[in-house]
């Protein structure tokens, strides 16, 4: 269930980055029909090998079928990323809607309809393995309720990023151009996605629990119970409810909520009908574990150290992106042009970041995390028995293997073998709890140092020479790639004279000028280079006088002007050069005090 999580969150990222890729020049009339046609196949494929997983389930055992069955799940869900992905972004079905005006105004109605198509995959592989997997939740579980249970489930990883886009679509749609201006900043993205992210933190528990269909557990025996256990650790909650996930037949728990007032604990019924009071007891010590270690805190910031990580990271990771000549010249290769295949490529790269931070360094984490609220029972416990007859209960009741791997959990075999062992040598608790500490530390560590380094090359002091390095890099590609374009030339020219690297951004001006005469850039900033450049080697007036002149003959514009004026102080004709001043402070429009110094300047010299 929690790998939905994460199937749902890359599809996520699949849309997001899907604005990467160019825009199409108009719709592709074959979008539609293939995405038709390949949902089709898709769903004819689930059917085939739930069919035949069906068969050889009668020569299997429950185990076995259950290994089986789940693999094929992820395969499937996995391929369903992929086809939504080539929807996406090979045939863009997304830009269907584009032009429609509401779509337009806000956009998340548009992503939520697309990945909506996903979702709908994911429906497809829930309604032909249902029939395998309804044995293993026991009770009267419909399909209808076992589909939607599954697509509850999955919600909470979408309902953040849903109410963070349409609240920013919603504000961009107010007419207060200085408070767009203010969260379309740095600043004011930073102070709206903070805040954004507290808000869901606090009040989220509130309305997962609605989505979840959650309803307070009657008075009673059994809520006695849990509130008497509640009130040994002292733990705060707002209320106790009943999950009737997958119809209740499922053996869980669960608790959310960081603030007290705004925690609820869910059970659902078979953990109460099939569990005694010791068991219940070692199951809601568990789960009071998280909260007394602090779990989903450090949920929350694993979270905000991806988003922020990710802020700072963005734009310097699609410039090293860019820089990977093999990957190019394989695009290249493949008849894609080279926009396509950067696109391509960033959404791989940050699609395999993703993956590799939550469903693997996120993973880790929540093992040990389970594990460590495992261990909370001996607190209060002398002995974990009851926790680890809950343990056999589960494996049996689901039919599941004692050691089936999990990403999110210790398979139930290694749980209670930890636990027996710990029960032996209690100094194995403390040094779980110590390893916990170290791996948050190494963690904040590795975050900081990821932050820190992408902030530097943002918006720090490594910012300059790293654009300089990426831009010299990016146009001499460009330059290889098209070695006939004269602004190219430029934009090197300016490059090398920026970096102080004066001979190469005369011989690429000068390489300008001889695939285009006439280029006005290339003539001014030679001009200038001449006639201004600080390594006073460089300085050549009759060649500066001769191109600025060429220059002011094609356009008289003010910056052209001054780069007259400048040629011809050089040249000692100081009295032409105040008039030329003069004519350039007529024709600016802007930076004006500048040219007024220049005036200033060259009367002072007369």
């Amino acid at each position: 269930m929690f790998s939905n999580f994460i199937y749902f969150l890359v599809a996520l990222v699949i849309y997001t980055t899907s604005e990467l890729f160019d825009k199409p020049s108009g719709l592709d009339p074959g979008a539609i029909g293939f995405c038709l046609v390949s949902t089709a196949v898709f769903a004819l494929v689930c059917r085939i090998y739930f069919n035949r997983l069906s068969r050889l389930g009668k020569s299997l055992s429950p185990q076995d079928l259950d290994q089986r069955v789940n693999t094929a799940v992820s395969r499937l869900s996995i391929a369903a990323l992929v086809l939504f992905a080539v929807n996406i972004y090979g045939f863009r079905v997304n830009q269907l809607l584009s032009d429609v005006p509401v779509f337009q105004w806000v956009p998340t109605l548009g992503a939520i309809l697309f990945l909506g198509l996903f979702l709908f995959y994911l429906i497809v592989i829930w309604n032909f393995v249902y029939r395998i997997q309804k044995p293993y939740f026991g009770g009267s579980l419909t399909k209808k309720s076992f589909i939607l249970s599954n697509v509850a489930f999955c919600l909470p990883a979408l309902v953040p990023w849903f109410f963070l886009s349409l609240l920013a679509d919603c504000l961009g749609l107010l007419p207060f151009d200085g408070l767009n201006r203010f969260f379309n900043s740095t600043s004011g993205e930073v102070v709206y996605i903070l805040f954004f992210v507290i808000a869901v933190s606090v009040f989220g528990p509130v309305l997962i629990q609605r989505l979840w269909g959650c309803r307070p557990l009657k008075p009673g025996l059994d809520r006695q119970r849990i509130e008497r256990i509640c009130q040994m650790a002292d733990l705060k909650y707002r209320d106790i409810l009943v999950w009737n996930l997958f119809g209740g037949g499922m053996i869980t728990a669960g608790v959310m909520g960081i603030v007290g007032r705004f925690r609820y604990i869910l059970v659902t019924p078979a953990l109460l009908t099939c569990l005694d009071e010791d068991e219940i007891q070692g199951v809601i010590l568990h789960e009071i574990g998280h909260v007394y270690h602090r779990h989903m805190l450090f949920y929350l910031f694993f979270f905000a150290g991806f988003i922020a990580c990710n802020f700072v990271f963005f734009e310097p990771l699609m410039l090293m992106i860019y820089l990977i000549n093999p990957l190019y010249d394989g695009a290249s290769f493949l008849g894609l042009n080279q926009n396509t295949a950067h696109a391509a490529v960033t959404c791989l790269v940050l699609i395999g970041l993703f993956v590799l931070y939550f469903r693997f360094i996120f993973g880790l984490f929540m093992r040990h995390f389970e594990r460590q609220a495992d261990l909370h029972i001996f607190e209060y416990k002398d002995s974990p028995s009851a926790l680890i007859s809950t343990f056999y209960k589960i494996a049996s009741l689901s039919r599941q293997s004692m050691d089936k791997p999990n990403w999110h959990h210790f398979s139930i075999g290694r749980r209670i073998r930890f636990l027996e062992k710990c029960w032996l040598d209690p100094k194995l608790i403390t040094s779980h709890h110590r390893k916990v500490k170290k791996m948050i530390a190494g963690y904040i560590l590795a975050v900081g140092a990821v932050f820190f380094l992408g902030y530097s090359l943002s918006y720090g002091e490594l910012n300059s020479s790293f654009s300089r390095y990426a831009t010299g890099k990016i146009l001499s590609r460009q330059l290889e790639l098209d070695p006939d374009n004269s602004d190219l030339y430029v934009q090197v020219g300016d490059f090398y004279y920026d970096a102080r690297n004066y001979e190469k951004a005369v011989v690429a001006y000068e390489n300008v000028l001889k695939i285009d005469p006439v280029n006005v850039h290339a003539l001014n900033n030679l001009a200038w280079l001449l006639a201004t450049c600080p390594d006073k080697a460089f300085r050549n007036a009759p060649a500066a006088l001769d191109l600025a002149g060429r220059a002011v003959d094609i356009r008289k514009e003010a910056y052209i002007l001054d780069t007259y004026a400048e040629a011809l102080y050089a040249n000692n004709l100081k009295s032409q050069a105040l008039a030329t001043a003069k004519q350039a402070l007529l024709a600016s429009t802007e930076r004006k005090q500048y040219y007024r110094d220049q005036v200033a300047r060259f009367e002072k010299e007369l």
